[in-house]
């Protein structure tokens, strides 16, 4: 299960999973993957909730049980 996470081990884990960036464009920040983009939020508002890891994880189709095991 996710838990809060600094904004720096979240893009670590990205990262992990092959994801390029972070990339500045519009209003956040967003990483890819081939034609996968993952907005993320902003390195400003401390650690990131357990609820917003679940929702962007949601969006790109990765499982909690390979988040985890990153």
């Amino acid at each position: 299960m996710p838990t809060n996470i600094s904004w720096r081990k979240l893009v670590q884990k990205f990262r992990a999973l092959k994801f390029d960036g972070p990339y500045s464009g519009g209003r956040h920040l967003f990483m890819i993957k081939g034609k996968l983009k993952v907005h993320i939020p902003s390195p400003h508002q401390g650690d990131i909730s357990v609820g917003l890891i679940n929702e962007i994880l949601r969006q790109v189709s990765i499982s909690k049980h390979d988040w985890d095991n990153i």
